[in-house]
């Protein structure tokens, strides 16, 4: 479960909302050469065959302004003549006259669909597409674009009941194994794509991408994950870069173990003021989370769907409305009525946070996530270390730290390639302003990453806006002050004092 908390895409939030419920790799992305490089003319001079967009087993066609083409790019970035695959993208073209260009969305993950998120999110970016074509993409690896599938659906149901926090010698042994098979079978599904599917190959998609839509510097959005990727790519192409801005940023100085501390500091924080919202002593209120979650774990509650309420999924439960402060009541709802010992509300949770359908269909984001991440990622705590740790994580919160630190062991347990560099390399010496913006009460990816972003990316580079508010993601949440600062950067390049502030 952690690791989906871990750098998760937007796309969650939207499908509660949705949901009504109340090393292969030409670049190691540390220390290797810039992605300054020719590529092939046969890619750079390609040209996009956009057309209506078709409904996909996972998603419904978007309406008529959408457009959907492929991209061919290397399998291999250190072969870039030899075979290649195809990235689907989306796009709506600018409704106005003084285009300015493509700005590219990611929305994070790793493992979220731009294909399908983008038409979600539209409506919040009318203003920015007066001047942009507004365009995303399954990166590679991900749904329509060698789309990673690791397990069944009944494979994934029956997972539903492995303790991804063991108490015992037998749960441990099965919450590894459980690890390994789905490795496994990530790799029997993708065979040399997994050796391929890393952000720094993204990030050089992405440039091959500025040149086949015929843009001369990189426009882009990036929100959660999509900061990192955003971050890799003006390290790699930092002459490239346009408007770039990082909206809920990941911590680029963090490896494995450090963004799981970041992210149980930030979900019990968001959780601390989700009590306090409600009257509550912030202690007391976690008290009775853990408490409760404890009752689960040995006794998992009934639900109307005749399925189970584990307690992992009561966590996950939990975890979404945290990350939109709109949605802070359906989590009060689900919480009483587990108290009752009705778990059908947090299980619903579950299910739009695991993408599951009401026919038992799963989603694979989680499958791509884990494929990307775990090529990404060095470091790789065993489990006898993990538990050395837990200590410090069940201090940091007292309701997700055992989650977040059982998922260090488990996420990349057995994974059949190596992982690339401890933390990415983000640093871009002479690129133009990229805005950071960082949201106080961000669960996911707590505001203290934004701060380091800024920092890292380089003096007069990192310029850093702050939005004293709650959820994942700054933009498009009301805040007049914030959006407006954004889209006077992105629209008209206005590049705001570095350390303002909007609440």
């Amino acid at each position: 479960m952690a690791r989906i908390v871990r750098w998760t895409a937007l796309t969650a939030a939207a499908a509660l909302l949705a949901a009504g419920c109340s090393s292969g790799s030409s670049d190691d992305g540390k220390d290797g050469e810039k992605g300054s490089g020719e590529q092939p003319s046969a890619l750079t001079t390609q040209k996009l065959d956009w057309g209506r967009c078709e409904a996909t087993a996972d998603s419904p066609a978007p309406g008529g302004e959408w457009q959907c083409a492929t991209l061919k790019v290397p399998l291999d970035w250190a072969k870039p003549d030899g075979e290649t695959i195809g990235l689907a993208l989306i796009r709506a073209k600018a409704t106005g006259d003084d285009r300015i260009g493509s700005l590219l969305f990611n929305f994070g993950g790793p493992g979220g669909s731009g294909v399908s998120a983008l038409p979600s999110f539209s409506p919040s970016y009318s203003q920015l597409r007066e001047r942009y074509d507004l365009v995303s993409w399954d990166p590679r690896g991900v749904a329509a674009s060698e789309g990673v599938r690791c397990r069944g659906d009944k494979e994934i149901q029956a997972a539903e009941s492995v303790d991804v926090t063991p108490d015992t010698a037998a749960e441990e042994k099965a919450y590894l194994q459980g690890a390994a098979d789905f490795a496994k079978g990530c790799e029997q599904d993708s065979g040399e794509l997994m050796a391929h599917v890393s952000t720094t190959d993204t990030a050089r998609d992405m440039d091959l991408m500025r040149q086949v839509l015929g843009d001369a510097k990189t426009h882009y959005f990036g929100i959660s994950y999509g900061t990192e990727l955003g971050g890799v790519y003006a390290h790699l192409f930092p002459q490239n870069v346009g408007r770039l801005t990082l909206d809920a940023v990941v911590d680029p100085t963090a490896g494995t173990v450090g963004h799981a501390e970041n992210q149980a500091r930030g979900f019990q924080r968001a959780l601390d003021n989700y009590v306090k919202s409600t009257g509550q002593d912030p202690e007391e209120g976690s008290r009775k989370v853990a408490d409760l979650l404890d009752r689960i774990d040995a006794d998992p509650l009934p639900t109307s769907s005749g399925r189970e309420l584990t307690q992992t999924l009561a966590v996950t439960g939990i975890a979404l409305p945290l990350y939109n402060q709109s949605t802070w009541p359906t989590l009060t709802s689900a919480l009483t009525a587990a108290e009752e010992g009705d778990g059908s509300e947090l299980l619903a949770l579950a299910d739009s946070y695991n993408e599951r359908d009401a026919s038992g269909h799963y989603g694979t984001t989680t499958h791509s996530q884990r494929a990307i991440s775990c090529l990404d990622d060095k470091e790789r705590p065993t489990a006898a270390e993990t538990k050395k740790l837990l200590p410090k994580f069940e201090k940091i919160s007292p309701v997700f730290g055992r989650f977040f630190g059982w998922d260090t062991a488990g996420f990349c347990h057995d994974w059949p390639v190596p992982g690339q560099y401890e933390t990415p390399e983000v640093s871009a010496p002479g690129a133009a302003p990229i805005l950071v913006v960082g949201t106080t009460g961000d669960p996911a990816t707590p505001y203290e990453g934004a701060r380091r972003m800024a920092d890292e990316l380089g003096r007069g580079v990192g310029v850093m806006l702050t939005w004293k508010g709650e959820g994942h993601g700054a933009y498009g949440n009301g805040n007049d002050c914030l959006d407006s600062t954004v889209n006077a950067y992105l629209l008209d390049g206005k590049v705001p004092k570095d350390g303002k502030v909007c609440s």
